[in-house]
């Protein structure tokens, strides 16, 4: 008799989890910048876009419902969820004199507020990335380039940074901030790029 009621038991179970719809939801959420671009949900029969903020769809039984929700309600239920996602990159800009690896004078105090914001970080990774202008040859350059990111990378390490948490690359005059012709001086693409993490 024991055997049986829990055969029953489980078959009681197994019927209710059966009639249980299996959904999924999908919800649009804004940028830092309170923008938010688009997403296609799809079951195969139908297929509804997301464009706003908050814009939520949930899927079952190969059908899509569209409804709004608010910040709030996401919080409510995806807050620790949310909680769990790594801090956004933080990108930062310093600039170098003509020709050298020399910091200006601005780029010097900007480095100072990069070095405490860096040390606040969890995992206090950082990528940076040396550029130049198109004066002078493509390999020397590639060099002067990689010589800037080695500048800040020593400077972070000085702070306290650990040197396998920073990545360094030069990418000479391959990837402006400013389009120029050849040998034509730019003072922002002399600049080195610090990505945290």
């Amino acid at each position: 008799m024991r055997i049986a009621g829990r055969l029953c038991g489980l078959a009681l179970l197994l019927s209710l989890s059966g009639c249980a719809p299996i959904s999924d939801r999908v919800v649009l959420l804004p940028g830092p910048d309170g923008r938010s671009g688009a997403v296609l949900v799809s079951t195969g029969q139908e297929e509804k876009v997301l464009s706003e903020a908050y814009a939520d769809a949930r899927v079952a039984g190969g059908r899509v419902s569209m409804q709004k929700t608010s910040a709030g309600m996401v919080r409510d239920d995806y807050g620790a969820l949310l909680a769990m996602q790594p801090a956004r990159p933080r990108l930062f800009v310093v600039h170098f004199d003509a020709g050298t690896s020399r910091l200006t004078p601005a780029s010097r105090a900007l480095l100072a507020g990069i070095r405490s914001e860096l040390a606040t970080l969890p995992a206090g990774e950082a990528v940076v990335i040396g550029h130049t202008d198109r004066v002078g040859a493509v390999d020397a350059n590639d060099r002067l380039s990689l010589q800037r990111a080695a500048l800040v990378r020593d400077l972070l390490v000085s702070a306290g940074i650990a040197p396998a948490a920073i990545a360094v690359v030069g990418r000479g005059e391959r990837a402006p901030a400013v389009v120029t012709a050849d040998e034509v001086a730019e003072a922002r693409n002399r600049r080195v790029e610090i990505k945290l993490r």
